[in-house]
């Protein structure tokens, strides 16, 4: 069992917050989280791309490369591996490892179930002890077919994933019956609609990931400071230091010799 696999525990969940660039990773785990995902929306948000689109293998390889030898737990959101080909999944799946990320989160956007279990199938060969987290889109942009969702879980569960992923699901008793269901961890994305982080811990629930939360959140008080300050209104909130930023990106580099 590996150390992030340790964390994953029924009844005490992971809090995985999903950072987007180096400094807020690094804010992040400043504040003791031992464990960060990364956030495709708030990634692909940030170079000017869209989401979902498989349009940000390298931005996500980048990052990975600048955090995964850093002093905590890294987990990547990969979308749907960023490509329809196994074992293309499969070397991005190295490469990540590579890179010492510890764990890779792949999402199936409602396309084949037997294709999905073949990109976790190809990660486990090619990396062994990357976490493959299995994600099922049916509830976050399907209409929550339930005998749809258990046959995608079964299916990547045998393929080999690590933990299986439902966000968008809310309902305590599916959440449950779920929990029942799998002998690896759940995961759910927290939603301020959903029961709350002791009520998931409750159900069974292993992890608890808050995906794009942080990024639209940090996102909104940006833009509610600059209409405060437009306003001539006080702001409010509390804002990092410059100095306190700056220190997020490690120290400075050494001149050239001359």
């Amino acid at each position: 069992m590996t150390a992030f696999t340790d964390l994953h525990r029924a009844g005490e969940p992971l809090l995985l917050p999903c950072a987007w660039d180096h400094a807020s990773a690094f804010a992040l785990a400043g504040q003791g989280f031992r464990a960060v995902g990364t956030t495709s929306l708030g990634v692909a948000a940030a170079a000017g791309l869209p989401d979902g689109a498989s349009a940000t293998r390298d931005e996500t390889l980048r990052l990975a490369l600048t955090l995964g030898s850093a002093p905590f737990l890294l987990s990547v959101d990969a979308e749907g591996g960023f490509s329809e080909d196994p074992d293309e999944v499969g070397e991005l799946a190295r490469q990540l490892a590579a890179v010492g990320a510890v764990g890779i989160n792949l999402e199936d956007a409602l396309g084949s179930a037997g294709r999905h279990a073949a990109k976790i199938a190809a990660v486990r060969r090619a990396a062994p002890g990357l976490f493959v987290n299995a994600r099922t889109d049916t509830y976050w942009s399907g209409d929550g077919d339930w005998p749809d969702t258990l046959r995608r879980l079964d299916a990547y569960r045998e393929a080999g994933a690590d933990g299986v992923f439902v966000p968008g699901l809310t309902d305590p008793a599916r959440i449950a019956s779920l929990t029942a269901r799998f002998d690896v961890p759940l995961n759910v994305l927290y939603s301020p609609a959903g029961p709350s982080l002791a009520h998931l811990a409750d159900l069974g629930v292993a992890r608890v990931s808050l995906g794009s939360l942080l990024y639209r959140r940090a996102l909104g008080a940006a833009l509610e400071t600059a209409a405060d300050l437009r306003a001539g209104r006080d702001t409010g909130g509390p804002a990092p230091t410059y100095d306190e930023v700056r220190a997020l990106t490690g120290p400075a580099p050494a001149p050239p010799r001359p």
